[in-house]
């Protein structure tokens, strides 16, 4: 606990000085967000209308929320774990925390600081409409935090966390939900830097015109690519270690992104079970390059903090974390964020289940088109959609889909009658918008 406040008092003077942006205590700010036929305004900037444009006025709704700023809020708690671990062990030459803050940048971000500064290929599945929550052909709901690296890079910074909401067309589950939260973590290093505490240090170099290998980039010195894996992994252990406790076992598995190579995701085995935590890796010089710092090379990771909360505390259903019940918010009332909570229910309510049958029009029917109309209608009282059938009728050509919805709501029980009405809404909304013919 001392350590925690002595951490707090330390942000206090930070601030003073400048070095965490000041906007990163005004979470309770809510910019405007509308859409109209013809344009979009979010943060009182108005964008117009194209045929990329499917944003919804449910996911709009949710900007502003800033849930990992909330004081009391279960992803707040979480937030203030991870601050605490890197402003307890990493300074500069000054003694002044290494890694600044940021937590309230706009999520309307561009196409290219979303995927080009990515290096996410042309064709990669991100970029589809299905996938991503578009304002038009220019602007997006950012779909990860890491679309800023390039320009807080460019802004000088070697070394920073960056706390953001995300969306993404997804599944209708208990561990999907299209608004998440993530953080980014990011670390430059010179030469001297990286190579300072190596006896050979003056004869080491950062680059070279080599070749890619699975373990190292073209442009990465062997030695750069094993003191970089080192520290970004022994990094992301104490992080882990901070979180979870010293006796969780983890796990490194090799992945792809397309802005780190070479990639990993870290595993832990909690209460019995692997679950991935983060993804991570070595920032692919191109990215470092066209932000200004061709001279240094760095690392990146990124994690969910729902993914974090719901482990941590127990919380079974994602939905959890927009609740405004105080039965919910109440529990994670707590000074210190460091407190043992598990998270007890506040309704156990019995779930209702429909199904809906629709014949689709193969060339334009999405799944997630339809999750969007499921959430649009039907809000939180919707537990989960998932496909139960599908066929394909040889003499009517036509192909059939089958859905089962569970609606519970989550602080008290629904009776069919109204679930039978708002199933009808939904039926009756994809019909209108979708293309298809209930059967």
């Amino acid at each position: 606990m001392q350590s925690f406040i002595q951490w707090r008092r330390g942000v206090e003077v930070l601030l003073r000085q400048n070095r965490i942006c000041t906007y990163c205590t005004k979470s309770n700010m809510t910019p405007s967000a509308d859409i109209t036929t013809d344009t979009v305004t979010v943060r009182g900037k108005t964008y117009n209308r194209d045929s990329w444009t499917n944003v919804t006025p449910t996911i709009l709704q949710k900007l502003g929320k800033n849930l990992h700023g909330k004081k009391y809020h279960p992803l707040n708690l979480i937030k203030l774990r991870i601050n605490d671990f890197f402003y307890k062990n990493y300074f500069n030459k000054y003694r002044n925390p290494l890694f600044s803050v940021y937590d309230n940048l706009s999520p309307v971000v561009t196409l290219y600081q979303n995927y080009d500064s990515l290096l996410v290929p042309v064709d990669h599945p991100s970029r589809r409409k299905t996938d991503s929550y578009y304002i038009n052909s220019e602007y997006m709901l950012r779909a990860h935090t890491s679309c800023h690296q390039v320009d807080l890079i460019g802004m000088g910074l070697d070394a920073f966390l960056l706390y953001g909401d995300v969306y993404r067309r997804d599944a209708i589950d208990s561990s999907h939900f299209p608004v998440f939260h993530q953080v980014e973590g990011l670390r430059l290093y010179t030469k001297y830097e990286l190579f300072n505490k190596s006896t050979d240090k003056d004869t080491l170099n950062l680059f070279e015109d080599g070749q890619r290998l699975p373990t190292k980039q073209e442009s990465h010195t062997h030695e750069t690519s094993v003191m970089m894996e080192h520290d970004l992994k022994k990094t992301l252990e104490n992080l882990t270690f901070h979180l979870f406790g010293k006796d969780i076992e983890v796990k490194w598995v090799d992945a792809y992104f397309p802005f780190t190579h070479p990639s990993w995701e870290l595993e832990i085995k909690f209460r019995g079970e692997w679950m991935e935590v983060l993804g991570c890796g070595i920032m692919e010089q191109k990215i470092t390059r066209s932000a200004g710092a061709a001279d240094k090379v760095g690392w990146a990771f990124g994690l969910g903090l729902e993914r974090l909360a719901m482990k941590l505390y127990e919380i079974p259903d994602i939905r959890w974390f927009w609740s405004e019940d105080t039965g919910f918010l109440s529990q994670f009332e707590v000074q210190d964020p460091y407190t043992s909570i598990t998270f007890k229910p506040v309704s156990d309510s019995p779930p209702c289940i429909n199904d809906i049958s629709f014949w689709i029009n193969q060339k334009s029917f999405s799944e997630n088109d339809f999750y969007d109309l499921v959430r649009a209608v039907g809000g939180n009282q919707v537990e989960q959609v998932h496909l139960i059938d599908s066929f394909f009728h040889p003499k009517k050509q036509r192909q059939s889909q089958t859905y089962r919805i569970v609606y519970r709501h989550m602080e008290r029980p629904l009776t069919q009658n109204e679930v039978n009405i708002l199933h009808e809404k939904i039926s009756s909304k994809a019909v209108q918008t979708l293309d298809v013919d209930i059967r």
